[in-house]
């Protein structure tokens, strides 16, 4: 269903297309615009990439019986059809007895498969595509809240500008500015950093064994490795030693999701497996993406018994060496502050998200509900998380 609306900016005035999609087969068409929209606007990112959306509604829509979801996704396009703006909305349907609770989330409302959940709009439209997607989602019924996820600088400046948004603490993500070569690389890191590499590679030496790479990109070959890299992925999961890090795929829809979307790209040669193997055997993996001269580092999996010798340091090291001999420009180190990230003094990016209740008084309730039952803890917590139908993944 298309739309037209007249609308102005400070920079444009002229009249948009609106087009609504609400079924996965109208959204099959859409690749062009896709691929078009991620060009202009930089895109780095593999989760804003028709594949990812596409896989993403085949395996996680309804995963929840309790929770009823539907496509909405907005595509805007300027006079002469070429498209500026993609929302890739899902609107999804909550009840408890005759309550119903109706929320429009931006894709990706996953356990951190999709870690960072953004629209694509070219720069220049934010002001014009936030006043004309707010029009289109007038004329929807029934919903108590927008969620814009992950949005960027103009984007959130645009939607602040409309309407009074409930902002939530920003999400950053790091990305590292590849130099030519891996000895200037070195030598810009801090000096505790280039000792603790240095002791990486030693350790090894020292007890008279080696590691080769593996770089693992055909499809055949990926969707083998996935295997091992699942195992790995789930003993880290389990690892007694350092940080705890969740089981990502523990569900079998976010199992079944990175098969199918790693077949996807890794027929567009776009998927890197780094594995990294001490006698023969993989003891460390990371998935990652290519996307444009971007390498997206994904999660990452290993064993336990040669945590002593920082093996998944050394697989990260060899990935960031393999991207810049490739001649990749970025190595994005994916989502959240930690210092696996931050001590390779890579530049921040900071993306907001924000909640918009619709002014009745029910829909401010029951977003304010749903804020408490992400934030709360205790009692409080669980009762509103069983009252607002929160997603169950396993």
């Amino acid at each position: 269903m298309a739309t037209a609306l007249i609308t102005g900016d400070l920079a444009f005035l002229q009249k948009v297309t609106i087009e609504t999609v609400t079924h996965l087969e109208q959204l099959e068409a859409l690749r062009a615009d896709y691929d078009r929209l991620c060009w202009v606007t930089g895109n780095r990112l593999p989760f804003a990439l028709f594949d990812w959306h596409i896989t993403w509604c085949r395996h996680f829509l309804n995963w929840d019986p309790r929770i009823r979801d539907e496509p909405l996704f907005y595509v805007l396009r300027n006079p002469e059809g070429a498209c500026v703006a993609i929302f890739p909305f899902i609107m999804n349907h909550r009840r408890l007895g005759p309550l119903k609770i109706v929320s429009v989330d931006t894709l990706g409302a996953d356990p951190a498969i999709s870690e960072i959940r953004t629209p694509l709009v070219e720069s220049g439209y934010e002001h014009l595509a936030a006043r004309a997607v707010r029009a289109a989602l007038d004329r929807v019924p029934h919903w108590d809240w927008v969620h814009w996820a992950h949005v960027n600088g103009p984007l959130a400046e645009a939607l602040s500008a409309g309407a009074t948004l409930h902002w939530q603490p920003p999400l950053p993500h790091f990305v590292l500015d590849l130099p030519g070569s891996w000895e200037e690389f070195r030598s810009g890191l801090k000096r505790n950093i280039r000792e603790s590499l240095r002791h990486c590679y030693n350790s090894l030496k020292r007890d008279g064994m080696a590691f080769e790479l593996e770089v693992i990109k055909e499809p055949a070959a990926v969707h083998r490795a996935l295997e091992r890299f699942l195992e790995l992925h789930r003993l880290r999961a389990n690892c007694p030693y350092g940080a705890r890090h969740p089981d990502r795929f523990a569900s079998k829809a976010s199992e079944h999701f990175l098969y199918e979307i790693c077949e996807r790209l890794a027929a567009a040669d776009a998927v890197r497996i780094f594995a990294l193997k001490i006698e023969r055997q993989v003891v460390a993996m990371r998935v990652a993406f290519v996307v444009e001269d971007s390498l997206y580092l994904y999660y990452s999996g290993f064993d336990p018994r040669w945590w002593r010798y920082s093996v998944m340091t050394t697989t990260v090291v060899e990935a960031i060496k393999y991207a810049i001999a490739h001649g990749f420009k970025t190595v994005d180190l994916s989502a959240g502050k930690d210092l696996p990230k931050t001590r390779w003094g890579p530049r921040q990016i900071d993306v907001v998200s924000g909640y918009e209740p619709r002014p009745r008084l029910r829909s401010r309730l029951a977003n304010s509900a749903y804020l408490k039952a992400r934030t709360e803890s205790g009692y409080p917590r669980k009762f509103l998380r069983r009252l607002i139908a929160s997603r169950r993944w396993n």
